[in-house]
C-alpha cells in the first residue's frame, strides 16, 4: 500500500519541532496578590513573578504552577447560575474530602449550595469565585 505525503508531512521530516512543556495556567481576577496567596496555602508554590497586575506560582523544582491576571472588568463566576459561566476549573486531588474541604473553607474558599456528586467530589469557589473541585478520585 502507498501512502501520499504532503508538504506538512515533508516539512516536519526534515525541521525538528519545536520542545514544549506546560508550565502553568493562568486565571483572570481583580486581585492578582490576594488570590496568588489562597493558591500558593493550597499547593505550597512559591511566587516565582509577581507584578501589579500579574503573580505566577510555582514550584522551587520547576513544578509547573498557576498565574493570575488582573483583568480591570472582572466579573465572578456565577456557577451554578449561567448568567456569567465558568470558563474552566481546577481539579484537585485530596486524601481526606472533608478535612481538605474544612481546610479550605478556613482559608478563603465558599461552598456554593449545589454540590451534584458530593460523595465523589465537592464543588468550592476561591475567593475570586472561580470554581474548583476536590475530589480523593485523582
Amino acid at each position: 500500500m502507498t501512502t501520499k505525503n504532503t508538504t506538512a508531512e515533508n516539512t516536519s521530516a526534515s525541521v525538528a519541532a519545536p520542545a514544549f512543556r506546560y508550565v502553568g495556567v493562568t486565571l483572570d481576577c481583580a486581585d492578582p496578590a490576594d488570590l496568588a496567596r489562597f493558591y500558593a496555602g493550597m499547593f505550597g508554590l512559591d511566587v516565582t513573578y509577581a507584578g501589579d497586575d500579574f503573580v505566577f506560582l510555582g514550584g522551587a523544582d520547576g513544578t509547573p504552577g498557576l498565574g493570575f491576571n488582573r483583568l480591570a472588568d472582572y466579573r465572578r463566576p456565577t456557577w451554578p447560575d449561567p448568567a456569567q459561566e465558568k470558563q474552566a476549573h481546577i481539579e484537585v486531588g485530596v486524601d481526606d474530602l472533608e478535612a481538605a474541604e474544612e481546610h479550605l473553607l478556613k482559608q478563603g474558599a465558599t461552598k456554593p449550595e449545589t454540590q451534584p456528586q458530593p460523595h465523589r467530589w465537592r464543588v468550592l469557589l476561591d475567593p475570586a469565585g472561580h470554581p474548583f473541585c476536590i475530589t480523593t478520585l485523582a
